[in-house]
């Protein structure tokens, strides 16, 4: 699921502060170049001032746009727009001074070095700023992974071009050619991974968020590639002259690098829903921790007298689009659980391997009955999974993480339950958790999920998933 960018005032909320910060060093500097080192909140004007600074800034910034295509200004126009802001402020700040008639007792000069100690930092910040932004894209470092699809006669432009202008901070993980195929081979240090022919497979196995395409006009658009994409719960974004009817589920213009697009994709999230999702995550995530914690106390010496080692264990799991992640929970199983596992799949009684579950499994520490059985039955085990809702490698509500084998046994329709970050309960789980054997129903169910999400739907699923663990109809 796709988490639209935020077109609003607040798309640059780190220059705002930035600036924020800015204005009050330049205030506090100014009053002691001309008042001598005292602390100028102190003095009731002074610090009346100081707040009203604060609010002529933050109208300055929502109604003159200050900080619109910030990160495309060079150093002349950015220059520019420092001076103009700061010369609102300022001006401003005088018709205050003068309509409350306190500027008798308000220092000219303190105003005057006010403003121009602050159109120096503020102008040195922000060229700073952008240049550490832009460095943290260049180098890989993003949190969004970035496939780009084109030709071999337009790859090192394209490339370039996102390059140098990486605003979103994309990870660029791969090209893929459709005229030629140089799979192995690197186009200014990003690696050539697919062809035409196998570039749907590439997406369904590896880390992959996002896909651009810029073809050229003898290349036909690959609808059928796309729409696959789409199926499969990767974001598509399409060089906006490429338009086509597509099947995504919602469509919107945007901006990459210096491009404009179509972004398509099964669903997304305005920033607003993105932002209260992972706030009631932190919340959920730090109240489990707590509860974690005062389990372990009871649980730990429960597990360590019937089957000595570790408490927690962990496992790498497939989360979000193909990045992988360390899972934890609290131990329920002997320490050679892993090593049987092999053993037992012929009783596995989802088909295909595409998920394993038991019924009355030997490798649960004390059988059904023991405390391995216990912690399962009552889904004690998961909790050590809200330290990863914390981290962010999940959420309170998502898909089911699937093992690397269980991931490598996907086909294409599969990855869609990869679309969203995975959560400790979701759609199946509340429909039936273990009861549901036919792994297609999981898809099926987990699809409905993301296509329909809403904020609503979380906390209806979350309310779901106390009463079904405390109905202890199967383990999670």
């Amino acid at each position: 699921m796709y988490k639209k960018a935020n077109l609003g005032w607040l798309k640059h909320w780190d220059f705002m502060i930035l600036d924020l910060v800015c204005l009050q060093v330049a205030f506090i500097s100014a009053y002691f170049i001309r008042h001598g080192v005292h602390l100028a909140y102190e003095n009731k004007l002074y610090r009346n001032m100081a707040f009203v600074l604060f609010l002529i800034q933050v109208c300055v910034t929502f109604f003159g746009e200050s900080f619109k295509n910030v990160l495309k200004r060079g150093y002349y126009k950015e220059f520019t727009a420092t001076f103009k802001h700061v010369c609102q402020i300022i001006l401003i700040a005088v018709f205050y001074l003068f309509a409350t008639q306190t500027g008798e007792g308000y220092s000219r000069i303190t105003l005057v070095l006010t403003g121009i100690i602050y159109m120096v930092i503020s102008y040195i910040a922000r060229i700073l700023w952008k240049k550490y932004l832009k460095t943290k894209g260049v180098v890989g470092k993003g949190n969004r992974s970035l496939l780009i699809i084109t030709s071999e006669e337009m790859m090192d432009i394209v490339i370039d071009n996102i390059r140098n202008n990486n605003y979103e901070g994309f990870q660029i993980i791969g090209i893929s050619l459709l005229d030629a195929d140089r799979v192995g081979e690197t186009i200014n240090d990003v690696p050539v991974v697919a062809t035409m022919d196998n570039v749907e497979e590439y997406v369904c196995r590896e880390w992959v968020d996002e896909v651009f395409l810029n073809l050229p006009k003898e290349i036909p658009l690959p609808r059928d590639l796309i729409n696959h994409f789409i199926e499969m719960g990767i974001t598509v974004h399409l060089k906006l002259i490429e338009m086509a009817k597509l099947e995504g589920e919602v469509q919107r213009v945007e901006r990459l690098g210096s491009y404009t697009v179509l972004t398509s994709s099964i669903n997304m999230a305005s920033w607003k829903q993105a932002f209260y999702k992972r706030a009631m995550d932190i919340v959920g995530g730090l109240i489990g921790c707590i509860i974690t914690g005062i389990l372990y106390l009871i649980v730990a010496p429960c597990i360590y007298i019937k089957s000595p080692g570790p408490i927690f264990f962990s496992q790498v799991r497939v989360g979000k689009n193909g990045k992988r992640f360390k899972l934890y929970k609290f131990r329920s199983m002997y320490m050679d659980a892993e090593k049987r596992k092999k053993e037992l799949m012929a009783q596995n009684r989802v088909k295909d391997g595409m998920m394993f579950k038991l019924d009355h499994d030997p490798r649960i520490i004390g059988g059904d009955k023991g405390i391995g059985g216990f912690i399962r039955k009552y889904s004690i085990d998961e909790f050590p999974q809200f330290w990863n809702v914390l981290k962010g490698d999940m959420s309170l509500v998502g898909t089911r993480p699937p093992t690397i084998d269980e991931w490598g046994k996907y086909e294409l329709h599969h990855r869609v339950r990869l679309a969203i970050k995975p959560g400790i309960t979701g759609m199946w789980q509340v429909s039936g958790r273990s009861d549901i054997t036919d792994f297609e129903e999981v898809v099926r169910l987990d699809k409905a999920y993301i296509t329909n999400w809403s904020l609503g739907l979380d906390m209806k699923i979350v309310m779901r998933t106390v009463g079904v663990v405390f109905g202890k109809s199967g383990a999670m």
